[in-house]
């Protein structure tokens, strides 16, 4: 089936949208991308759903159902633009609550809404059911690792969290490792750009090494099993570090961040292999990939040997995922490994919405 797989992440920066041909034989998965592209995210969406967790339950209720109306026009959009027609549309929607260890994670973007407006049968809602036994609810991304780039013995995203998924003792994990593009980009806005282009502010800094101590003593790294985080946790424990240092110049916060994203990187890796990943095959995607000097830090912090795949894959491969998750949801496939997230059992996770008789 063709699906198009729809993400938005904590960066906040653009909706991806893929459009992916999705085949099965014999249990063995593909998710070929045919077509893609991001729809950068406009000032007055931005802002909405970065304050709506502050918001009364009448604004969470709109905005859920606007944001689904918004994404059903996107698809409408991409597909006119494209000159492409899908089978099923599968979104992830936009994570305003995730708080695992609380029993809660919130993704606005209703699929009953986007369904009508695309007219297309949607499946959304993918993390909640491992939640509810207990999961994580994240990252999902290791049951796309594990089924579609298996050649490689981890998998590296630098999202707006950077997150990994690894083969060790024959068992895939995936866990968050920390902060990435989402503190980087807050501190861009110092100098009133949405990002770092190429990692030019972090290039001009030198390293706080008072702020690096600080940072890398952080609770969070040091747990180990399943974890995840989300918007919440940087306000609460992260960003309060780096405000203590606001009158230290943006370019050496920013410098310092990067050496302190690399290192728990690398970390992560030894972690996972022992000797600093030597040996270890890295695929690494996700916006960071551009950024040269987070790059360099991650290349020279690490022993494992970090391959960059096509600009297509960097860009697109979470919302590949999330078409596959889509695809193995109708095919009532389990899409959620419990061993990846902690929770007491696999799931087939995903609610449906919309006119399902069409799809083989």
């Amino acid at each position: 089936m063709k699906v198009i797989g729809i993400m938005s992440g904590t960066s906040m920066d653009g909706t991806d949208l893929s459009l992916c041909d999705i085949q099965e034989n014999n249990g063995q998965w593909t998710a070929e991308i045919i077509s893609s592209k991001t729809y950068p995210m406009e000032e007055k969406w931005r802002v909405r759903l970065s304050q709506l967790k502050y918001q009364n339950s009448s604004t969470y209720a709109r905005t859920d159902v606007f944001y689904g109306r918004y994404l059903g026009e996107l698809v409408r959009q991409f597909s006119e633009e494209q000159g492409v027609e899908a089978d099923l549309i599968a979104s992830h929607g936009h994570t305003i609550f995730h708080d695992p260890e609380g029993w809660l994670t919130g993704q606005v973007g209703d699929g009953a809404t986007l369904s009508a407006v695309a007219n297309l049968p949607v499946v959304s809602n993918f993390r909640r059911a491992d939640v509810a036994k207990g999961g994580q609810g994240a990252p999902l991304a290791g049951k796309g690792d594990e089924l579609l780039y298996a050649e490689y013995d981890a998998c590296l995203n630098l999202g707006g969290f950077c997150n990994i998924s690894a083969k060790i003792d024959g068992q895939r994990s995936a866990w968050d490792i920390g902060p990435c593009n989402i503190v980087l980009n807050r501190l861009a806005r110092e100098r009133n750009l949405k990002y770092d282009a190429y990692g030019s502010i972090a290039s001009e800094g030198q390293i706080d090494f008072t702020l690096l101590e600080r940072l890398n003593q952080i609770d969070y790294y040091h747990k180990t099993g399943s974890k995840s985080l989300g918007r919440e946790w940087i306000n609460k424990n992260f960003w309060h570090i780096v405000r203590d240092f606001e009158k230290t110049d943006v370019a050496d916060r920013m410098k310092t961040l990067v050496v302190h994203i690399s290192f728990q990187i690398a970390r992560a890796l030894d972690q996972s292999f022992g000797n600093n990943g030597e040996g270890k095959k890295v695929l690494v995607t996700g916006g960071g990939v551009f950024n040269k000097i987070l790059m360099e830090f991650i290349t020279q912090e690490s022993d494992a040997s970090f391959v960059i795949p096509e600009e297509n894959i960097v860009n697109y491969k979470e919302a590949q995922f999330f078409a596959l998750l889509g695809a193995m949801r109708i095919k009532n496939q389990s899409n959620i490994d419990h061993h990846q997230t902690g929770a007491s059992a696999s799931q087939i996770a995903g609610s449906l919405d919309g006119d399902f008789s069409k799809i083989k």
